[in-house]
């Protein structure tokens, strides 16, 4: 049985962004704050459909937000392997189909200690606000290399750039809800022993 909290902390600071990051698999308060609107948006829809509580506060250096970006998605993904620990009685895997009007996307996770992203979802315009639709696909790249886990997501339907983003954001946070659940089994959810 998971006892322990399962929580974490990341503290990042480079040249080009300062970011504290809070993070709680299994609920508590949300408040994100980037320079970036849009993806404070897609992060509290991650939040809310994972079940995490979340708090971020990000700047960046004012280029083009592609550092900021990138570094929330290392302090996320980092979080997320810092809070599961040894992956002791979970469900590991996660895989869910999410419809937004037009937009339907496809979000699988394995939380197997190896990280593969494959995102295939393409954008028909170049920002959403003052977010470059090109970096989407990177900031999940960054989540899950530094998170050392598996998700796909990939485009089933859709045109609406909004709509794909959106779903993709609720994809992945539902595939990620039912990976992290407790199953009530202690053992590692793996014939190795081990998901590292």
């Amino acid at each position: 049985m998971i006892v322990e909290p399962r929580r974490a902390t990341i503290s990042r600071q480079t040249k080009e962004t300062k970011i504290e990051l809070r993070l709680d698999l299994d609920g508590g308060p949300v408040d994100v704050s980037t320079d970036v609107r849009f993806l404070d948006h897609m992060l509290e829809a991650f939040a809310k459909h994972s079940g995490c509580g979340l708090t971020i506060a990000a700047t960046g250096d004012g280029m083009d937000n592609h550092h900021l970006i990138e570094d929330v998605g290392i302090a996320l993904g980092s979080a997320i392997h810092d809070a599961l620990g040894e992956k002791r009685g979970i469900a590991r895997f996660g895989s869910m189909a999410v419809p937004l009007d037009d937009a339907l996307v496809l979000g699988s996770v394995d939380l197997s200690g190896r990280f593969w992203c494959n995102f295939a979802v393409t954008f028909g315009v170049e920002n959403l606000g003052n977010l470059k639709t090109e970096l989407i696909g990177h900031f999940f790249h960054s989540v899950s290399e530094n998170g050392r886990f598996n998700v796909h997501l990939v485009q089933l339907a859709g045109t609406n750039s909004h709509h794909l983003c959106e779903a993709s954001f609720k994809a992945f946070a539902r595939a990620f809800a039912q990976a992290k659940q407790p199953t009530g089994d202690a053992s590692v959810p793996s014939t190795k022993g081990l998901l590292a």
